[in-house]
């Protein structure tokens, strides 16, 4: 093998590198937003119901806790994938529905769940 040879080598595999650095940097922006045990699933019942009340939510959901739905949706509306409204009423009423953000993981979450789908069914003892 030559020099040359090593060196154009060298640059096809750097430029995979950058490539594949910078869909896995955007990948993880994504995880961070989306990502973790109950997210993906908050928004899955806040779309089938929008907009959506916390207590409807935690009925939903019953496994969840009060302090990780509370912190799950303040991170989620932090990052601007729900929106959260809150109204001056006894008791106090706040609901919760998607951002146009957030309407555009729909798709996502439709292939997400296409893909467990077929996962189950290729996996599924026979």
């Amino acid at each position: 093998m030559t020099d040359d040879t090593i060196i154009v080598d060298q640059s096809i595999t750097n430029a995979d590198s950058d490539s594949f650095s910078e869909k896995n940097c955007n990948m993880n922006i994504t995880l961070d937003i989306i990502g973790g045990k109950w997210k993906l699933m908050l928004l899955n019942k806040i779309r089938e119901e929008c907009p959506m009340r916390f207590g409807v939510l935690r009925r939903k959901l019953p496994h969840i806790t009060q302090a990780t739905l509370t912190a799950q949706l303040k991170q989620l509306e932090r990052d601007g994938v729900l929106l959260r409204e809150a109204y001056a009423e006894s008791p106090p009423r706040v609901e919760y529905k998607l951002s146009e953000i957030g309407k555009s993981l729909i798709p996502i979450m439709d292939s997400l769940c296409a893909w467990g789908e077929e996962y189950q069914r290729q996996t599924r003892p026979k």
